[in-house]
Order: C-alpha cells, then sequence, then structure tokens
C-alpha cells in the first residue's frame, strides 16, 4: 500500500489510481504546497536574522524623540515667522492694514443644523468694518429652523443672500454651490458657528493683493467654549500648538491645510482645481493640496481672527479629531503620487511630516499595547528614556511659553486672559497625546476602508457646553 507524503499528513488523498489530469492537478498542488513551505521557513530564517534589539531600540527612540524634534522645529519656525512678519506689524501699531484697493468680497457660510448660533453670527458680520461685501448662507439641508431664521434675517440684512439645498449635499458642495453664484473674486468662508473679527477681511485681502500667487489665507481661529477642562485644553491647543504649526509650516515652505473656519480664496484659483472635492471628508485639507500642487501659495495671517465653538465632551472631541485624522489619511493617499512631482518639492517635508506622525501614533499603539500585555520597568524606561525623561515635560514648558509669548495678544474673547489657561496644559501631553494617538490610527483605519467618490455629508457635531466664560 502507497500513502502519500504531504505537508498535510493525512489531508491530502493519495494519488495512486486517479485519472490523469486528475493526478497531474493533485501533484501541482502538492508542489505548491512544499513551495510554500519553504517560503515560509525562508521568511522566518530572515525574521531570526534581523537585528531585533537595534530595531527595538531605533523604534522606542523614534516614539520619544519624533515630537520632540518636532516641537523645537515648530518653536523656531514659529519665533522666525514672528520676526519677519508679525512683530513689524505690531510695532506699527496698525488696527488694519493700508489697502491698495477695495475690491469686493464674498463671505460664505454652509449651514447645517445653525439654527442656535446664527442670530449672533450674523450679528458680528453687520460690525465688519469694511465697504464693499455680500454675505451668502447656504442652507444644506437642515432638519432645524435655519432656513426660516436665515430668511427672516434677510429681511433686514440687504447685504445677506440665501440658498437652500433641498438635501444634506456636504459642506464641499454648499461652498461650490456659493462660490460658482458669488460676485467677487475674493471669497472668505467661515462655519456657521463663526463669530468674525470686524477687521479680518483687510488682513485676508492684504496677501492677495500684495501677491498674485497666493490662492488662499487661513485666519486664526479662538475658542469660544471654554467652561471644561476640554474646553481650556483646547484654548491652549490652538495658540501652542496650531498656532506654532500654522506659523512654522508658512516658514518652512507650504501650509498642511487651511482652516475650515476661517479662509479666504482666490476664486479665479478655485476654478483652476476644480474648487472643493465633494468626496473628500475634510474639505478644508483637501482644496489645500490642490491649490498648492497647481502652484499657489497659502499664507496664514494670525491678525484675522474669529471665535467658533469646539467639542466639550469626550464623545464629541473623539468623533471630531477622527473626522481630522481621516481627512489627513485620505489627503496622504489619494496625493501621494502627485506630491513627489519636482514641481512640487516643496510639498515633500510637510507631506513626510504628516506621514510620520500617522507612523508614531501606530508604533505609539503598538508600544502601549506591549507594556499592557506584559508591564515591566524596563519596557517603560526603553519607551521614555531616564536621562532625558524631565525634557519632554521643559520642552512642553517651554512651547506653551513661546506660544504665549507670541500669542496672548490674540486672545480677545472673555476676560483677554490667556494665562489662566495655560495653567491647565499641563494635561495635554497626557490627556491629549492619547486621544490624539487613538484617533490617528482610527482615521486612517476609515480612509483605508472608504470607497473612492463616496460622498461627504455633513453630522451633527458636539459643539460645547457653549457657556459664556466672562
Amino acid at each position: 500500500m502507497n500513502h502519500c507524503a504531504t505537508v498535510l499528513d493525512g489531508f491530502i488523498p493519495c494519488l495512486d489510481g486517479l485519472p490523469a489530469p486528475l493526478a497531474a492537478v493533485g501533484s501541482d498542488f502538492l508542489m505548491f504546497e512544499a513551495a510554500l513551505e519553504r517560503q515560509a521557513a525562508a521568511a522566518l530564517d530572515w525574521l531570526a536574522g534581523l537585528p531585533w534589539p537595534v530595531l527595538d531600540q531605533g523604534i522606542s527612540a523614534f516614539v520619544f524623540y519624533y515630537p520632540l524634534f518636532m516641537a523645537y522645529a515648530w518653536m523656531i519656525g514659529a519665533g522666525i515667522f514672528y520676526l519677519r512678519w508679525e512683530r513689524p506689524q505690531h510695532r506699527a501699531g496698525r488696527r488694519v492694514p493700508d489697502l491698495p484697493q477695495q475690491p469686493p468680497v464674498s463671505i460664505l457660510i454652509p449651514c447645517y443644523n445653525e439654527g442656535a448660533t446664527l442670530h449672533e453670527t450674523l450679528g458680528y458680520l453687520r460690525r465688519l468694518d469694511y465697504p464693499h461685501y455680500e454675505i451668502i448662507a447656504i442652507n444644506d439641508g437642515s432638519r432645524d429652523n435655519t432656513l426660516a431664521i436665515l430668511e427672516a434675517l434677510a429681511l433686514d440684512f440687504p447685504a445677506l443672500r440665501v440658498l437652500n439645498l433641498a438635501s444634506n449635499q456636504g459642506k464641499a458642495v454648499a461652498l461650490r454651490t456659493a462660490a460658482l453664484l458669488a460676485n467677487s473674486e475674493y471669497l472668505i468662508c467661515i462655519d456657521g458657528d463663526a463669530l468674525l473679527d470686524p477687521d479680518a477681511i483687510p488682513w485676508l485681502l492684504r496677501h492677495f493683493l500684495d501677491d498674485p500667487r497666493v490662492g488662499a489665507v487661513t485666519g486664526n481661529p479662538r475658542i469660544r467654549t471654554r467652561s471644561t477642562l476640554l474646553g481650556k485644553l483646547q484654548v491652549g491647543e490652538f495658540s501652542a500648538i496650531i498656532g506654532l504649526i500654522k506659523r512654522a509650516q508658512r516658514v518652512y515652505g507650504r501650509i498642511f491645510t487651511v482652516s475650515g473656519v476661517i479662509a479666504a480664496f482666490r476664486r479665479s484659483a478655485l476654478h483652476r482645481v476644480g474648487y472643493w472635492s465633494p468626496d473628500m471628508v475634510t474639505e478644508d485639507i483637501d482644496i489645500s493640496w490642490k491649490l498648492q500642487l497647481d502652484g499657489w501659495q497659502l499664507r496664514y495671517e494670525p491678525r484675522a481672527l474669529c471665535w467658533v465653538l469646539m467639542p466639550e465632551t469626550l464623545a464629541g472631541l473623539w468623533r471630531q479629531r477622527v473626522r481630522w485624522a481621516q481627512g489627513g489619511a485620505e489627503v496622504l493617499l489619494r496625493y501621494g503620487r502627485s506630491v513627489w512631482r519636482w514641481s512640487a518639492r516643496r510639498l515633500w517635508p510637510i507631506y513626510l511630516e504628516c506621514l510620520a506622525g500617522y507612523v508614531w501614533a501606530h508604533l505609539m499603539v503598538l508600544a502601549l499595547l506591549g507594556w499592557a500585555l506584559h508591564p515591566s520597568r524596563d519596557f517603560w524606561d526603553a519607551l521614555v528614556p531616564d536621562w532625558t525623561g524631565m525634557l519632554l515635560s521643559v520642552t512642553c514648558l517651554a512651547q506653551f511659553a513661546v506660544s504665549m509669548a507670541i500669542d496672548a495678544r490674540y486672545e480677545a474673547y472673555g476676560n483677554g486672559q490667556p494665562g489662566r489657561y495655560y495653567y491647565w496644559m499641563i494635561w495635554y501631553p497626557l490627556a491629549y497625546w492619547l486621544i490624539n494617538v487613538g484617533t490617528t490610527v482610527a482615521g486612517m483605519a476609515r480612509a483605508l476602508r472608504k470607497r473612492r467618490g463616496q460622498r461627504a455629508v455633513w453630522v451633527t457635531l458636539d459643539r460645547g457646553v457653549f457657556k459664556r466664560d466672562d
């Protein structure tokens, strides 16, 4: 009696006595199994031969030193930005810049369930210190009384035009519709809960008038909701993290994204790149990359202020940051080939830094899981070296101090005393780093699962407790 020797003993029948075609198929299968076994053995041998101690040390060093390195890069870049562009304006003592002309401006306000905030938002727009502007408010299939409020406000506000989309089409479609119907070359886009500073328009416009290569300008959003710990942390975050990053990116070459709550655009530049993409979950990141890949420049204007609502619950914050992370990942995936053209070389550092951030978050999750499964002092020492244990804390304090020195003059909402909110930033490394690590990993997973072309529509977000902190 013949026996067939196979990799899976007892599961593959003998080939003796089978018809020739079936015997040939069985023989090929055995050869495939044997080849697969050899390949697996070779792969295991290759993995076993890797210098795992060196790799472990390298990964641990990257996890620890990457945020440290970026913090100093941001501080240095922000300092250069301040000395070169901000301090001269402050010394000149100008409330608004001197413009060579005052062209008409269209302010676009996409709205979805904004009935509770529109009176205040439109009330601030009545105070604008600029002679030629129109306001286009787009009701994008709201389920509340947004449309009724807009129509009532338009009766005694001649500058306000109301567009109504019957169903929820998403912010990108709302902005595109309004841009096509606008009467101006310069568009300023704000959210339905944003309070635009009366002097914001001249500060935004000056960049377009000074340089025809500028396609968009991002303003400086400030946090209104600050009655909880999360709200207070975000006050510091928008200064110590987001404000420093945008300043540094402007110095180093390109800006990762304009702010979705306050940004100005040259309409001819938008037309060249096809306006906002309706299938990208964060239309602000996407349009920033489309413009810069087409050769347009983005600018950051810290004196163009607006005050916005932000989540003050963990669930709301988690949903918001997952969406942001997903939007960044979608941009990395969509423009991963286009960005490596020589003409787009100034985007390379931003792309690589963003990619490194996603890699860092995933490695951080693996490191934390490893420590949770096998807790040991040696593992934690490898992740956070003892001899530099204090360096991270000192760097955080230095970053907050630099940001407060640069950004404090813009903190005019409420009592205008930003220092009281920086006290709460001692919780930032523990609270926000862990949240951002989790949301980055979750956002990348969503971006990988999402079908290309799937419409990104509005969702109702947590807008905070919305309690004035006077």
